[in-house]
């Protein structure tokens, strides 16, 4: 296969957990304080309540991520191969166009690295991070369309 450019991402209206992709992306923190003293919400306490623990202790395991960064875990009880979690909020809990733009760059780095063929992202910090859900949506879609990739994207906006 030759590797073009993410063009055609399909956005959809629903829950990011019932999409059928390979691995989901979950807008985390920087991973410095331990994952048990964490409230997990939005995707992470979907997670936490769907697929379980086990990511946030393997996540927990890793060590700092730096912001902007991608690691892979298991998916707990979830039918996706990896949760892909990418530290898109500073240590203030705020997301940022640079910190969106990069979580975004690695997230697909490492989705070709895992010889994905599939991946559903939410719309990284719209959540927790504060930021504006369109213009977060927009530097995503800016930045998906730039990177050269085979892995088939989908873009979730939450909707109950």
């Amino acid at each position: 296969m030759v590797a073009m450019n993410v063009k055609d991402i399909e956005i959809v209206e629903g829950d990011l957990l019932d999409q059928q992709t390979e691995a989901i992306v979950n807008a985390w923190n920087r991973n410095i304080i331990p994952w048990w003293l964490l409230w997990p919400h939005g995707v992470s306490g979907a997670i936490k309540k769907r697929g379980g623990l086990e990511p946030f202790k393997a996540i927990g395991r890793t060590g700092p991520l730096p912001l902007g960064q991608a690691r892979a875990t298991t998916a707990g009880r979830l039918p996706f191969r990896y949760i892909i979690h990418v530290a898109s909020i500073d240590m203030t809990w705020t997301a940022s166009e640079e910190s969106i733009r990069n979580s975004v760059i690695n997230a697909m780095k490492l989705a070709g690295d895992l010889n994905l063929s599939s991946i559903a992202f939410p719309v990284i910090g719209a959540g927790s991070g504060g930021f504006n859900e369109k213009n977060a949506e927009k530097i995503m879609m800016t930045t998906l369309e730039e990177i050269e990739s085979e892995v088939r994207v989908v873009l979730v906006r939450f909707k109950n």
